[in-house]
């Protein structure tokens, strides 16, 4: 920076020498030495003055420039600073916000991870309940939760029995223990599930006709031996229900066995699904509920007798009350008479002036009384009631 400036001075300089030169060549050849001499004397001292002039515009160009320079460092520094701020709270703000992005994806990982290994517990479940439907005893089971289930969130204990033995040796897998009429009504929780599997795997109609015609004749069978079984004039009600723990088989047989459906309904056997028999559980609650209310009619009808009873009494007891009540009035009201009559009586009693003549004859004897007249004469009351 200080080279720069002393070739500015430097130049200036030059440039005012050669000025000053060319005026001088400018004038007259007849000068004098003498002139001349004086001219280099003042030509020396105007140098001179332009060389301080030059040393002090060249010591302020310094340092301005100086301060300049400070100033610029100074505005450097600061806007530096500020930068390097504002690029620290960005990677930071950065650094947070991919520490929890990677939290995010590590707990998202991890749910992942749960839920593939849910995938793989579901799907070693589906496989054991593959083979659980496979056995017959096993599906029978398997009926029999789905449906003590549906019937203990349906109804009260006293409503129902599982495994109850009937007079024909038969054991029911539920009782539903209604009142006569209709009486109690036995259900099944077994269905024929190989058909089924057989009629869905069918590949072609001739196949599929085969597989229809055993699954029909399976239901059908079944839906009879319901109605031998279950159905016992005198203890149970004259239908039964078949239950079939599958939607699937259920759909299946409404709407590929019509015929079926109508024999077991002629049979008095209805089959139902979870969907179905939990309606049918609700109307038995309806029912069971109807039947208490009508066994407590009677008591009710009853209490209702002896409560208007005992209000026939308290409306005698009122009235009896209420005739205390006028007759304590009505002796109330005679008391007050009597006090008024009798408040008037001293009045006049004090209003009365007794004179000398009748104070005399008050003083004087009274004659006797005639022997045969009563020794105190009765007080004539007056003609108001007392």
């Amino acid at each position: 920076m200080e080279t720069i400036v002393l070739a500015a001075a430097a130049v200036v300089l030059v440039a005012v020498i050669i000025g000053y030169v060319a005026l001088r060549l400018a004038r007259p050849r007849g000068d004098t030495l003498q002139q001349l001499a004086r001219s280099q004397a003042d030509l020396g001292a105007q140098l001179k003055h332009l060389s301080d002039q030059n040393v002090t515009a060249i010591g302020q160009i310094s340092e301005r420039l100086q301060q300049q320079e400070r100033d610029l460092t100074k505005n450097l520094d600061a806007r530096l600073a500020e930068v390097t701020r504002r690029v620290g709270e960005t990677l930071q703000k950065q650094t947070a916000e991919s520490a929890a992005t990677m939290g995010d994806l590590k707990e998202r990982l991890g749910t992942i991870k749960a839920a593939q290994d849910n995938i793989a517990k579901l799907s070693q479940q589906v496989v054991s309940l593959q083979d659980v439907l496979t056995n017959k005893q096993a599906r029978g089971a398997f009926g029999e939760t789905q449906l003590m289930d549906l019937v203990q969130a349906a109804l009260p204990p006293s409503a129902y029995g599982f495994q109850q033995k009937l007079s024909n040796g038969k054991m029911a897998d539920c009782l539903l223990k209604l009142p006569q009429p209709p009486g109690p009504i036995a259900v099944d929780a077994k269905f024929p599930l190989e058909s089924y599997n057989a009629l869905r795997g069918a590949r072609d109609d001739d196949a599929r006709t085969v597989a229809k015609r055993a699954f029909s004749a399976d239901v059908l069978k079944h839906v009879k031996d319901i109605a031998q079984k279950y159905i016992i004039p005198g203890e149970t009600a004259d239908s039964a229900l078949m239950f079939v723990p599958s939607e699937a088989v259920f759909a299946e047989i409404h709407a590929e066995l019509v015929g079926v459906v109508e024999q077991s309904h002629r049979a008095r056997v209805y089959i139902v699904s979870p969907t179905t028999m939990m309606a049918t559980l609700h109307t038995i609650r309806a029912v069971l509920r109807d039947a208490q209310m009508k066994e407590q009619a009677g008591v009710i009808q009853k209490e209702v007798q002896l409560l208007g009873e005992d209000v026939g009494r308290l409306d005698r007891r009122v009235d009896a009350l209420q005739r205390h009540f006028h007759q304590a009035e009505e002796d109330v009201r005679q008391i007050r008479t009597s006090a008024e009559k009798i408040a008037k009586r001293s009045d006049r009693i004090a209003e009365v002036d007794l004179g000398e003549g009748e104070a005399v004859e008050a003083l004087e004897p009274a004659a006797p009384a005639k022997p045969d007249a009563p020794l105190f004469a009765p007080r004539k009351e007056p003609s108001e009631t007392v």
